[in-house]
């Protein structure tokens, strides 16, 4: 004969509970609806989970990047000889400052004079992805380092990643170039002329120059950069691989191949332009007076 004993325990157990439990189902539907709301509130929701899951996920990326030292290294060993090559270019050009022309004089100055407004700070990335259409990068610095929203970052080499968003006493999150919210200004560098880089989610390794006025001199394989505020000169976003006019023939779309290889970013570079904050006021302040 069938029980019925289990089937009333429970329809007793759901009677003195639904009300609980009625409020835990309403409360996950909100935090689900909140979560999935906007690119930012994704990037500080992001920020409080790394917070607790960072030293976990840090010391399973220092195991699985343990092989990549000696590669890392290299390239690592590479950047530092370029600095020292270009120091002691410094060091040469103000040995000899009293034998040179106007022009080497300008030529010497603009050697310091255009990253002296940064600062750099190093750090680990201990999570990121490259398989959604809003992709974050959480790295293992944080307020208690000097890290704050809108600083660069990019690779040991000088390449794209993306800028802060988010931070936590220990811990950041990138908003990276592979991300459909992401927009940032990008340059031909052989040229003056710019347009808009974006993200269209169709693959990792493309992204899109947009905007691009029909007079630039572009071709395949020619370099692009950013072209921001946040970022220092000749930070390589990628590479032209395909481009053409849109249907009213007035500018150019442009296909790049991105530099950064996004799913083995390990080490990274972060950039504070001290000048930001400036030009960002500067802006608003323009744009309230005659908007």
């Amino acid at each position: 004969m069938f029980d019925k004993a289990p089937m009333y325990r429970l329809y007793i157990f759901i009677k003195r509970t639904y009300v609980v439990l009625l409020f835990l189902l309403l409360e996950i539907a909100a935090l689900n609806r909140y979560a999935s709301s906007t690119a930012y509130t994704q990037a500080k929701i992001l920020a409080r989970a790394t917070a607790v899951t960072g030293a976990v996920s840090g010391a399973v990326t220092d195991v699985e990047h343990y092989f990549s030292l000696a590669s890392e290294n290299a390239m690592l060993t590479e950047r530092l000889a370029a600095i020292e090559t270009r120091l002691a270019a410094m060091a040469e050009a103000e040995r000899g400052t009293a034998a040179m022309s106007i022009e080497d004089l300008l030529a010497a100055d603009s050697l310091s004079a255009d990253w002296s407004q940064y600062q750099f700070y190093t750090a680990r990335v201990i999570s990121s992805s490259t398989d959604k259409s809003r992709n974050f990068v959480a790295i293992d610095k944080g307020i208690a380092d000097g890290i704050r929203e809108d600083m660069a970052v990019v690779t040991p080499d000088m390449k794209l990643i993306g800028y802060i968003v988010a931070c936590s006493e220990r811990y950041s999150v990138v908003l990276p170039l592979l991300n459909t919210t992401f927009r940032v200004g990008g340059r031909l560098a052989d040229g003056n002329h710019f347009g808009s880089v974006s993200w269209d989610a169709r693959s990792p390794y493309y992204v899109t120059l947009g905007e691009l006025s029909k007079y630039a001199d572009i071709s395949r394989g020619a370099a692009v950069t950013v072209y921001s505020e946040r970022f220092p000169e000749g930070i390589l976003i990628g590479h032209v691989e395909d481009y053409s006019l849109n249907s009213a023939e007035t500018a150019y779309s442009a296909r790049l191949k991105v530099a950064a290889d996004m799913s083995s970013i390990y080490n990274v570079i972060i950039i504070e332009n001290t000048h930001y904050g400036e030009v960002e006021s500067l802006l608003d302040e323009a744009g309230k007076r005659y908007n």
